[in-house]
């Protein structure tokens, strides 16, 4: 049986990946940030040395993007710092490193799929401080680690902008939402899968991209919960017969990026391939529409 460390387990995809583990029956640790500061080296080489896991999975992350660009140090800290200790650790024990980051290593600028080993050119310090720790991951770990990229995460545990959505939604707010950047919408449990699989298979070190396969746009994501919300269109003759004839149905609105400025440049487009998985043997995870699908009771239940 494989004996399992998880950093950040009180997060979204923590919390996932735990309870995916939990299910499996596997061996784990799950430990949150109250338990461990991946920041701190004596306290990372004490849990490792303690647990002896075969793996490690670091969900420990400052995820702040906009609060990144005001306090870069502190996210590098984590975001790069943490990894080193936990490379380190890992390395003394001989356990593999599975290292979650995220599409804002690249520039954003692509009009095709981002490769996994495309160039990367982070704009913001999120993406900077995420790209250190994937080479510092690589440096200590080049046989023992995979980097596995994600982006517009969502999930049962913790804010995210489908419960956002569900909240406007309920409230009888229809809210503008950016059309001008692309991505895919990804659920944290089919990351967590994707992880698991990873191991389970003894897949190659290196890197592979955990998105949701197709995309949208921020727009096209919001349309799609407000429609998986308020159940299926009226049909052509008369009303759904599930539909309330005295409430009318919510769209949200197309918007621009300049119309929503952030602090950090968000890419305008953030579409991840997904070639890894297939030369590893594993399928990579399904169109984002059918994963808002299988995660929308648990959502909806929050």
């Amino acid at each position: 049986m494989t004996r399992w460390l998880v950093t950040g387990a009180a997060g979204m995809l923590g919390r996932d990946l735990t309870d995916l583990l939990q299910a499996r029956g596997e061996e784990f640790t799950p430990l949150a940030r109250v338990d461990l500061d991946i920041t701190d080296p004596a306290a990372v080489v004490k849990a490792v040395s303690v647990v002896k896991p075969d793996v490690v999975v670091n969900c420990a992350a400052w995820t702040a993007v906009d609060a990144a660009e005001e306090h870069e140090e502190a996210a590098f800290a984590i975001n790069a710092g943490g990894a080193v200790n936990l490379a380190a650790a890992c390395a003394s024990v001989g356990a593999l490193l599975v290292h979650p980051s995220t599409d804002y290593v690249f520039d954003g600028h692509a009009s095709v799929p981002y490769a996994e080993d495309a160039p990367t050119a982070p704009s913001g310090a999120y993406g900077r401080t995420k790209l250190a720790g994937e080479q510092a991951v690589r440096a200590a770990l080049p046989d023992a680690s995979y980097i596995v990229r994600t982006a517009w995460l969502y999930g049962a545990h913790g804010k995210n902008f489908v419960k956002t959505m569900l909240r406007l939604a309920r409230n009888g707010t229809s809210p503008g939402v950016v059309a001008d950047q692309h991505g895919q919408p990804t659920w944290t449990a089919d990351v967590a899968a994707q992880i698991y699989a990873l191991i389970d298979n003894a897949a190659p070190a290196g890197t592979y991209h955990a998105t949701s396969s197709g995309q949208t746009t921020w727009f096209g994501f919001a349309e799609e919960v407000f429609t998986l919300y308020q159940g299926p269109l009226p049909q052509t003759q008369g009303q759904n017969q599930d539909e309330d004839p005295e409430r009318p149905r919510l769209t949200p609105r197309p918007i621009t990026t300049a119309d929503y400025p952030t602090p950090a440049q968000r890419p305008a487009y953030s579409v991840l391939g997904h070639d890894a998985w297939h030369a590893a043997g594993i399928s990579p995870i399904s169109d984002w529409k059918d994963a808002l699908q299988r995660a929308f009771p648990a959502l909806l239940a929050q």
